[in-house]
């Protein structure tokens, strides 16, 4: 049974999902509380306010502290998350890693999200033993769905979420990895419904409708026989997203040129394909998944030709 088996993919910097920190500054709140205060020292409620300088003092010295506290908690949490997206850009698995691993017990959903992120690309990595690989990915897992939790309006933890599920169900049996792809499904158009600029969740929605497009027809009775409504796709849709994630970002990622050209065979227009084929050829190899993506598209370009 053929499953949907998401790789790994390329969420640029500027793109992703984190969201500012936007605490409000001293100014504001000082200006309130001065306001407040004159208001009572016009009324009979003067002399008691007089009559606590010291308490009054105290209150407003703590309430600065807490608000400096706060801006500069925010402010690292802001540099953890820069650093992180940077160590991810340059492909530095082991140390992205580690970064956000101090942060596993956050209750932001923004480092969670990444943890899983980190965790999953830690399991890919060639060198990692079957064992380890398989406690990454549950692990992965479970800080999706932790961030989920957390807060359900960030579309990259909508976007994990699916990815993750869909790397648990290859350990769960052919029965769970289908019953999971609706729920898959579900959560990747939350994802671009919560964020229509991202290229990646497009990408990978349309990698999973290419996916059952091209489920063979015994296997889709075999689906069938499981599921009364097994899940199902054309290769016309997986066009339309795999589209507009280049319409969003382009050339954002060597697989989505593939995934392009290889859509177009499916649906037979071998010109389109040429096209896109030659574009993931071109494209920089920077990964391994880049010289992977090369190797794919040389190897269908010769069976063009």
């Amino acid at each position: 049974m053929a499953g949907i088996l998401f790789t790994r993919y390329v969420t640029k910097t500027s793109s992703s999902g984190a969201k500012g920190f936007r605490i409000r500054g001293t100014a504001p709140y000082s200006w309130t509380t001065l306001s407040r205060t004159t208001t009572a020292l016009k009324t009979r409620r003067a002399a008691l306010l007089l009559g606590l300088p010291a308490l009054s003092c105290l209150a407003y010295q703590a309430y600065h502290e807490v608000q400096r506290s706060t801006v500069i908690h925010a402010l690292e949490e802001e540099e953890v998350l820069e650093q992180s997206d940077y160590l991810y850009s340059c492909a530095e698995t082991e140390k992205n890693y580690q970064l956000l691993l101090q942060h596993k017990d956050s209750d932001n959903a923004e480092f969670l999200w990444r943890l899983a992120r980190a965790s999953r690309d830690l399991s890919l990595l060639p060198d990692t033993k079957a064992e380890e690989k398989k406690q990454l990915v549950f692990k992965a897992f479970e800080y999706a769905k932790k961030a989920l939790e957390k807060d359900d309006t960030c579309f990259a933890a909508h976007k994990w979420y699916a990815v993750c599920l869909s790397d648990v169900g290859d350990y769960e049996g052919v029965k769970v990895k289908i019953g999971n792809s609706y729920i898959i499904r579900e959560h990747l158009e939350k994802a671009i419904k919560l964020n229509p600029k991202d290229a990646t969740s497009l990408h990978i929605l349309g990698y999973w409708c290419f996916m059952f497009a091209e489920l063979p027809w015994y296997q889709r009775k075999v689906a069938a026989v499981i599921f009364a409504s097994p899940p199902t796709s054309t290769y016309e849709e997986a066009l339309q997203f795999f589209l507009q994630a280049e319409e969003v970002d382009p050339n954002f990622y060597s697989k989505n040129l593939l995934m392009l050209g290889k859509t177009y065979l499916g649906m037979n227009d071998k010109q389109k394909a040429l096209q896109w084929l030659s574009k993931a050829k071109d494209y920089p190899a920077r990964t391994l998944e880049d010289k992977e993506v090369h190797k794919e598209a040389v190897d269908l370009l010769k069976k063009l030709k």
